[in-house]
């Protein structure tokens, strides 16, 4: 990557089109942060409707070639990324950290399910097959196969900048897509990274594509005629844009929103096992990901109990810059201001008769975007903390008196991302994967977030559209299916039955 430098050694990031990284030619720029110590790293371009459209029209033109490219050559391009990201995997990791602020190992989680997905994409070949039914009629054989839909676009958040693209590319590449990526201007670098191994890996030029930029760049892509297809992960209010603009343009589009997941703790759970992982759910990533637990229900006899563990747990953790470090159990925010927009809910929440259990704003060393975890109790459903998508390190505490109450608490709510129980009991469990108001569903598990082999799933405000991320559904919504029905004649041109003129003849 032909990475500029400033005159105050800040990084330019190119756009990759064509197979060829360039500058962007746009005035208009956004700042990349190291979030461990508020410095300064890089510029991104937020490119204009023409810049956009010449990286959409790179893609348009490696189309027809890699997609009538054989799939198992496709696949093979994924091996070689796959030992690639292996070769690389520590590199990529610290630059997730550099970027957006968490702990290396959670940065190295997340390459690792980034590299899992690349796995799933090698097997794409046995799962693109189609059906056939010899004989459906006399002499007339039908079959279906699966075609690509053409240039794909994947509009990616902050929050996971090296997995939610995996998330999408190998995918879209392996079924003959070719692909323009559009990351969060905020962590453009990890993006860039995955662009060279790519490179690297042997795809052909234009065949996968990066445009960065803002609402200007994402409304050019959501109306260019040659985007077929659109998948994003954001907040609610934008997924639900960028469905309805999407699909208004006639593009196929999933789209992942927000979320408020709910952890149920029942009053048989073991306590000690559900504090770790609410703390992990709640806490980990600094609470930026959309599967961050952001509501415990604790029902009946374990709510004082689960709130005075959890805050002593969550009190202790240790917060800090990750940036080279690994001695810290919770990284920043992405920026200053999301701080001061967590730091505000407790305040909001105090003023709405909630108690703040504890309180995560201290005093920290150095510059870096930090907050401590929060834990706010005695939460009724009406508050801002129980409705609003905070994004960050706050748990809030509902209390509720037996199971029926909590599964009322989730069918209120607007999202429907993921939810969990921490019970003993079967019948508890059963009730609760059967009727709670969510699309993925855990038991005695912080985070039932999916491995790539399992659509995710999420439901109501959480997703919009039909085919959702990972899974075979994946491979279903980059593909579009065709039906072919074929009437076979002998030497002699007819039939092997009586053709219809002879028929009607007989008659």
């Amino acid at each position: 990557m032909s990475a500029v430098e400033t005159e105050s050694s800040v990084e330019c990031v190119p756009i990759l089109s064509g197979g060829d990284w360039v500058q962007g030619k746009t005035q208009r720029t956004g700042n990349v942060y190291n979030p461990s110590n508020g410095q300064l790293i890089a510029q991104v371009p937020l490119c204009s409707v023409e810049e956009t459209n010449s990286v959409v029209q790179s893609a348009a033109n490696a189309l027809a070639e890699w997609s009538e490219t054989p799939v198992v050559e496709r696949a093979r391009v994924m091996f070689k990324m796959r030992q690639l990201m292996e070769d690389r995997f520590n590199d990529i990791a610290a630059l997730v950290t550099r970027e957006h602020g968490k702990t290396l190992a959670e940065s190295r989680a997340e390459v690792q399910r980034a590299l899992e997905m690349v796995e799933f994409s090698c097997g794409i070949p046995s799962m693109i097959v189609g059906d056939t039914m010899p004989n459906i009629a006399r002499d007339v054989d039908a079959e279906t196969n699966r075609h690509p839909v053409g240039v794909c676009v994947g509009i990616t958040p902050y929050n996971f900048p090296s997995m939610v693209p995996m998330w999408m590319i190998p995918v879209a590449l392996v079924c003959g897509n070719t692909f323009v990526l559009k990351p969060s201007e905020k962590t453009p670098l990890s993006a860039n990274l995955i662009g060279e191994l790519l490179i690297e890996a042997g795809l052909p030029a234009g065949v996968f594509n990066i445009v960065h930029g803002d609402k200007e760049c994402v409304d050019t892509l959501l109306a260019h005629p040659d985007v077929a297809a659109i998948s994003f992960v954001g907040s609610t209010p934008i997924a639900k844009y960028i469905y309805e603009v999407g699909t208004k343009n006639g593009k196929r589009v999933q789209a992942a929103g927000g979320a408020k997941n709910h952890l149920i703790i029942m009053p048989d759970a073991d306590l000690d096992l559900s504090v770790k992982a609410l703390a992990a759910s709640a806490f980990g990533c600094g609470g930026q990901r959309c599967m961050a637990g952001s509501i415990a229900v604790a029902v009946g006899s374990i709510g004082d109990p689960l709130v005075s563990e959890l805050s002593d747990l969550a009190g202790n953790m240790r917060v800090g810059p990750t940036d080279g470090n690994e001695d810290v159990d919770m990284g920043p925010l992405i920026r200053q201001e999301h701080v001061d927009r967590v730091a505000g809910f407790m305040d909001v929440a105090a003023g709405e008769g909630a108690t703040v259990a504890l309180d995560g704003r201290r005093d920290f060393a150095g510059d870096g975007f930090l907050i401590g975890p929060s834990v706010i109790d005695q939460v009724k459903t009406p508050m801002k903390v129980a409705t609003e998508e905070i994004f960050g390190p706050v748990l809030s505490v509902v209390r509720a008196n037996d199971l029926e109450s909590a599964l009322a608490i989730g069918r209120e709510c607007p999202y429907g991302n993921g939810a969990s129980i921490f019970t003993r009991d079967g019948y508890a469990a059963r009730q609760f994967k059967r009727h709670f108001n969510a699309g993925m569903i855990g038991i005695n598990v912080g985070v039932p977030a999916p491995m790539p082999w399992f659509p995710f799933t999420g439901w109501n405000e959480s997703f919009f559209g039909d085919l959702h991320i990972q899974g075979v559904e994946s491979m279903q919504f980059y593909t579009r299916q065709k039906m072919t029905l074929t009437r076979w004649f002998g030497s002699t041109g007819e039939s092997h039955a009586d053709p219809v003129w002879k028929t009607e003849k007989k008659a």
